[in-house]
């Protein structure tokens, strides 16, 4: 899959999820196989502390027949980039056409990153950490039949180096808990040719106050652990006044209407419709919830007529 075949194949809107990882494999490829029906070009996942990036994409892919499946993102601090050198291959070679690798860390220098009390090993300055890992990744030995055709590569960057680097070592980037003004200063950066894939946080309520409180508890999570993500809102502009100053805090609504959409379905379409004028070739949603071990189920499947602008496929 080249970059110029990329927004073909993934289309114009994807979803992005972590709630896989809390629920049984059964319902993984139940859920999977409904948001391939739904008509999604993409079916995007993250990888924390449930299953790893393989396995849940080899979950994936042999639920579904047609969608592409993407890593959003594949920590490289999991694993060797020998592994994962191969685990593409065979990912690829067993699914032509379908798989996307996404690559990146929680980290933006020196400083170990912790979560909930786990403490996540370091591997550096982030930029050329990555470049390294990626040519390590090309340097591996290939024993394993190749992926006919290769499975892309996209960063997942937030700064304007890291932005840089995606355009010029991979597909592009899949910038993740950005506003559309991210957006367009990744255009501009990378420039017309990369491939964007952005994901935007949703909230489908037509309780706006209720939207509002799912949104600000998304927000104030990353904004309060994330030292990678912090950096980035500051980049863009916003300052103390919107970031949580302690347990307890919430984010500034300024912050939390910037990162993510709620509201009833025209809101939510309008946002992706910012994002694509912005510059991005795909965005995929992650539909948010009070429960966020809950399958937004419901939500993928209101979304899907208004955002992809056709009538949704009869269940298989």
């Amino acid at each position: 899959m080249t970059v110029e075949e990329l927004p073909v194949r993934l289309g114009r809107v994807g979803v992005w999820t972590m709630a896989f990882d809390g629920q049984p494999a059964a319902r993984v490829r139940e859920a999977a196989a409904e948001v391939e029906d739904l008509g999604y070009g993409a079916l995007w996942f993250g990888e924390g502390f449930g299953r790893d990036t393989v396995s849940q994409a080899w979950l994936l892919l042999s639920a579904t027949r047609r969608i592409t499946v993407a890593a959003g993102i594949a920590n490289i601090a999991h694993r060797n980039p020998i592994a994962m050198a191969a685990a593409t291959r065979a990912l690829g070679e067993a699914h032509p056409g379908r798989y996307l690798l996404g690559l990146g860390g929680h980290r933006v220098d020196d400083q170990p990153f912790e979560f909930d009390g786990v403490r996540i090993p370091t591997v550096g300055r982030a930029v050329p950490t990555m470049g390294a890992y990626l040519d390590a990744m090309d340097g591996a030995p290939a024993h394993s039949l190749a992926p006919e055709p290769a499975v892309p590569r996209l960063l997942a960057a937030l700064g304007p180096k890291m932005l840089a680097l995606a355009a010029r070592r991979t597909a592009g980037a899949h910038p993740y808990f950005v506003p559309v003004e991210h957006t367009r200063r990744a255009r501009e950066i990378m420039g017309p040719d990369a491939f964007l894939a952005v994901e935007q946080a949703v909230v489908l309520d037509t309780d706006v106050r209720r939207g509002r409180q799912v949104a600000t508890a998304h927000v104030g999570m990353y904004t309060s652990v994330a030292p990678h993500q912090i950096a980035n809102v500051r980049r863009l502009g916003f300052g103390d006044e919107d970031l949580p100053a302690g347990p307890g805090d919430a984010p500034s609504r300024r912050l939390v209407d910037a990162m993510v959409a709620y509201g009833d379905v025209d809101v939510l379409r309008d946002r992706v419709r910012q994002h694509l004028d912005a510059g991005a070739d795909h965005v995929c949603i992650q539909a948010l919830t009070a429960d966020p071990a809950e399958l937004p189920t419901s939500t993928w499947h209101e979304l899907a007529p208004a955002l992809l602008d056709r009538p949704v496929a009869v269940a298989r």
